[in-house]
């Protein structure tokens, strides 16, 4: 079969299976993820004799330091997604809640309820646990799921498909609900992006240059973010050791992924004194410092940041430092150059909290803690299917509810409309 003939077989055999995936019981579902996690414990040696493979081929690539550490499986991050997919289970099941009823005067009662998406692609780019993640989400919300992945971490991904679609084969369920492309030829991803009357929704999980390509050939509905240019704001009023522990945390325990921190806001007030302290902390911990003339002022070393600088995502242990007026130039500078993904103010006042909060209009707003917390994980979402800074159907880290929709639902006794 060609490409294109493939990848339609692909989807419609997912979208059969989603049929049946829809009509699942919650307590099926659960179990299939409960073992689908000691599945993958159980295969940690060779999930990482595969993951090597891909490791040694980007290597050999030249892949940047922020794409192979998304590459890397260890039996830590084998250990996380099993407790992702641990963590879905003990969710609860989003699929047939009724929300909201109420009665009309001729006495009808009308009501919505939650029912799944139907077919739901994926295409990502390095991080091999996405192929975990995403099927636990979308398996669990009564979702089909055609995962393409990187031809980077295409061993990785083919050995984790492997063990999930055993597990449902075991039970009994349809596991081509569960589609991992192996091909790694890329006009895949071109035709799975035609396939409007079999997939329902596509979400993009990369780098810019992926989630653009995708918006640009897709006929598919798409949830995406282009990057994360996430701020830290310190506030006139902060606690500087908290101040530091945060903004140290943000930039530098995973400078890779998209919620680290890029751009620090310090208030002019509190300059002189805290500038130095954390540029010189950051300093020590290797990164490279961009900043404005009044950062530069109170820290000579720091280099030059340039308008460009303000809207970087850089990946990497670089970050731009600027000095504010007051918490309205922040929000504005955020409102600017951000990309609507996390935003963070550290503050011991409690009404500038609320106006932050209120005021800039990214999907996460923080008040004294980490960016590094923007993650559907860490919110309690479970394991997240991604992050969207598109306002339509979601905003922010999506989980199990946003991979559902609503159907709105009638109750009558035979009444007639005149």
């Amino acid at each position: 079969m060609s490409i294109a003939e493939q990848m339609l077989d692909v989807a419609r055999q997912a979208k059969l299976a989603s049929r049946v995936m829809a009509n699942l019981s919650s307590a099926i579902k659960n179990d299939m993820l409960l073992r689908m996690a000691d599945a993958l414990e159980l295969e940690t040696e060779g999930l990482i004799r595969e993951n090597e493979k891909d490791v040694q081929a980007g290597e050999a690539k030249g892949l940047s330091a922020a794409m192979l550490d998304r590459l890397v499986l260890t039996p830590e991050r084998i250990k996380g997604m099993a407790d992702g997919l641990r963590e879905v289970a003990a969710l609860p099941d989003p699929v047939g809640e009724i929300t909201g009823m109420w009665r009309r005067p001729n006495d009808i009662q009308v009501g919505r309820m939650r029912i799944p998406l139907g077919v739901i692609g994926i295409v990502f780019e390095s991080r091999p646990n996405v192929t975990a993640d995403a099927a636990g989400l979308c398996l669990k919300s009564g979702n089909a799921v055609v995962l393409r992945g990187g031809s980077e971490a295409i061993h990785s991904n083919t050995a984790i498909g492997r063990i999930l679609k055993t597990t449902m084969r075991e039970l009994g369920l349809p596991d081509a609900a569960l589609q991992v492309v192996t091909t790694t030829d890329r006009t895949a991803v071109l035709e799975l992006l035609k396939l409007e009357d079999e997939i329902d929704l596509i979400i993009p999980r990369g780098g810019e240059g992926l989630i653009r390509f995708v918006v640009e050939h897709s006929r598919i509905p798409v949830i995406k973010h282009y990057k994360g240019v996430c701020h830290t704001f310190v506030d006139a009023t902060a606690d500087f050791e908290m101040a530091e522990k945060i903004a140290i945390n943000a930039k530098v325990q995973r400078p890779g992924v998209c919620n680290a921190m890029e751009t620090l806001l310090i208030h002019k007030d509190i300059a002189e004194v805290f500038v130095p302290q954390i540029t010189n902390a950051l300093q020590q911990l290797g990164v490279r410092l961009k900043g404005c003339e009044t950062v530069r002022e109170f820290a000579p070393e720091v280099e030059v940041a340039t308008e460009e600088d303000w809207y970087a995502e850089y990946l990497e242990l670089t970050l731009a430092i600027r000095v504010v007026e007051d918490l309205e130039q922040a929000v504005d500078h955020i409102n600017t150059y951000g990309s609507l993904h996390t935003e963070v103010i550290v503050t011991r006042d409690y009404q500038n909290s609320q106006k932050f909060i209120r005021q800039v209009n990214s999907s996460v707003v923080m008040v004294n803690a980490s960016s590094r917390f923007s993650d559907g994980n860490q919110l309690g979402l479970g394991a997240e299917i991604g992050i969207s800074t598109t306002k339509l159907h979601s905003f922010g880290p999506m989980g199990l509810e946003d991979l559902t929709t609503r159907k709105y639902i009638v109750f009558g006794e035979g009444q007639i409309r005149s």
